[in-house]
């Protein structure tokens, strides 16, 4: 039996999506928001976390790597990603994050099952939908740090607001935010939030 932690905000969306994956004999099926999930996934240790890398809480950044280590020798190792094909920012923390699954939201469900089944046993999956935004992924010129910057920038926190989020200082935040501006060639904050959008960066 293979045990599964699904997280998604959208809670409609994810008890439907729990829903047909319990109906797979060989799965054994939990679920729960981003808020709720680095808690449950210790308690539980499931052998699969199948995660939307769209997050309601923290201006939309998923917290991954809250969920590492939720059981002994797996840290790490039984992560699947639920990406979007235009968004190579999120995939890029996703591959930091160590995940080796990577699954298109605009699947099906049994791509989902097969791609669960594979990680359960340790081997990686990937949607071929998404090679494009691996190969953008790669290219990108920011930073992770950089890049959580700039997704909280573009979800309008201020400096104060992203330095509390990241455990940064005020100083440190508008350095990171003058590399962005300079990496991405933009005259202004703006501008560099502008840009990364139309990238799929954030």
């Amino acid at each position: 039996m293979i045990r599964v932690l699904l997280v998604h905000d959208a809670g409609l969306l994810r008890s439907a999506l729990a829903d047909r994956l319990a109906d797979e004999p060989d799965l054994e099926v939990s679920h729960a928001p981003w808020r709720t999930a680095p808690g449950l996934a210790r308690s539980l240790a499931p052998d699969v976390c199948a995660v939307d890398l769209e997050c309601a809480d923290s201006y939309g950044i998923a917290p991954l790597g809250e969920l590492r280590g939720r059981r002994k020798g797996a840290a790490n190792g039984r992560l699947l990603v639920l990406a979007s094909a235009n968004r190579p920012g999120p995939l890029r923390r996703a591959v930091e994050a160590h995940a080796i699954g990577y699954v298109d939201k605009e699947g099906t469900p049994e791509r989902l099952i097969a791609a669960i089944r594979q990680v359960a046993r340790g081997e990686r999956f990937v949607d071929y939908s998404l090679g494009l935004s691996f190969l953008k992924a790669a290219e990108m010129p920011l930073t992770r740090r950089e890049l959580s910057v700039l997704s909280l920038a573009a979800e309008g926190a201020s400096i104060a607001d992203i330095a509390s989020s990241l455990h940064l200082s005020n100083g440190t935040v508008r350095n990171y935010m003058a590399a962005i501006t300079r990496k991405t060639g933009a005259r202004n904050r703006v501008d560099a939030i502008r840009i990364s959008q139309g990238e799929g960066w954030v």
